[in-house]
């Protein structure tokens, strides 16, 4: 039973796919890691569940903040058109002395829209996310990187990804990442020296890195198809409140009534609320994004299970395989990067 808390743009997912059914490809294959590795991966487990807490924690933060402050402010919108719609803004009406609690609701709303903004501007939890997940990342993929290092090299860089690629700036200045390879460095050169003597260890090595790329694949198809439903669901939505504004409008020429001018106000601010939440979500690219690397990690991974007639290339069709992810990872820093909490 999952007993993680259902935090608020989750809460929204769930609603918003309701009913929808999610088809998935068979669950990836499972390697279990070279015992070879099992000193290192012990060393970095704890440091990569606290990277990864802290980035779970920030990104909750971050994508509740903005699906509140979106439907917060549709909110603010039905309150303020409530009491027209009501017929309580009319002094004669019995229940007109409780008109002024939709006033209080509206600014209450618009206060704890302001409050969530300047609160994630401030304590910037996009980029509190977004370094807290790179780092979590990259330390999840040191033991995978190890076997690849030249730990004979003096004064190489600390980072053992620049050690062995040419990553972008982002994943060049990590000063947590550094002090993790740094506080490993002797244990590493312990161990890796030694690795490529065994015979076992290379099939058991590359039996390994091809299970985490079909996890990564499995991963990447299930964004896409989310993605995809979410957007579907949404559009739809979307539509339709826009249709019943268009027919409120219409209806307007022989009905007139208070309350088709709450719909027609209320109905437009709830469907650009739906669609800014889904903008700032970056959902579309999501989808294409995911889509196309689900192929990728495929690919990487059928290069692997097919075996190599070498050590040396299985070693290049590891490291294109980690470039890969790397890369992917800065695609998806420039992805969500431009977006920070934006007032609806």
């Amino acid at each position: 039973m999952n007993t993680q808390p259902l935090h608020f743009h989750e809460a929204m997912r769930r609603v918003l796919l309701w009913r929808v059914h999610l088809p998935h490809p068979a669950l990836p294959p499972k390697a279990s890691p070279p015992p070879q590795l099992a000193p290192l991966i012990d060393a970095l487990r704890a440091v990569h569940a606290a990277f990864n807490a802290e980035a779970l924690r920030y990104g909750h933060r971050y994508r509740s903040a903005y699906w509140m402050i979106f439907l917060l402010s549709a909110f603010a919108v039905l309150c303020g058109i409530l009491p027209i719609a009501l017929g309580w803004d009319q002094a004669t009406h019995p229940w007109h002395a409780w008109a002024g609690a939709f006033g209080v609701a509206e600014i209450a709303t618009i206060g704890a829209v302001a409050l969530l903004y300047w609160r994630g501007r401030r304590s910037d939890w996009q980029a509190q996310w977004l370094a807290a997940r790179t780092q979590a990342e990259l330390a999840w993929y040191l033991p995978l990187l190890a076997p690849l290092v030249d730990f004979g090299k003096d004064g190489a860089a600390a980072n053992w990804y620049v050690r062995t690629f040419e990553p972008g700036k982002d994943l060049q200045t990590l000063p947590a990442l550094e002090d993790l390879c740094r506080a490993n460095e002797a244990l590493a050169r312990e161990l890796v020296p030694d690795l490529w003597k065994d015979p076992a260890f290379a099939p058991a090595y590359a039996r390994w890195a091809a299970a985490v790329l079909h996890g990564q694949r499995y991963y990447h198809h299930q964004v896409y198809q989310r993605e995809h439903a979410l957007q579907h669901r949404i559009h739809g939505l979307t539509a339709a409140l826009f249709a019943l504004t268009a027919a409120g409008a219409l209806a307007h020429l022989f009905v007139h009534a208070a309350w088709l001018t709450g719909l027609t106000t209320f109905f437009p601010a709830l469907g650009g609320s739906l669609h800014g939440a889904l903008a700032q979500s970056e959902s579309f690219r999501l989808e294409h994004r995911s889509r196309r690397l689900e192929q990728e990690m495929a690919s990487a991974a059928a290069l692997l299970d097919r075996g190599a007639d070498s050590v040396e290339q299985m070693r290049a069709c590891v490291a294109d395989a980690l470039t890969l992810i790397l890369d992917e990872h800065q695609d998806w820093h420039m992805l969500v990067r431009p977006h920070q909490l934006s007032l609806a």
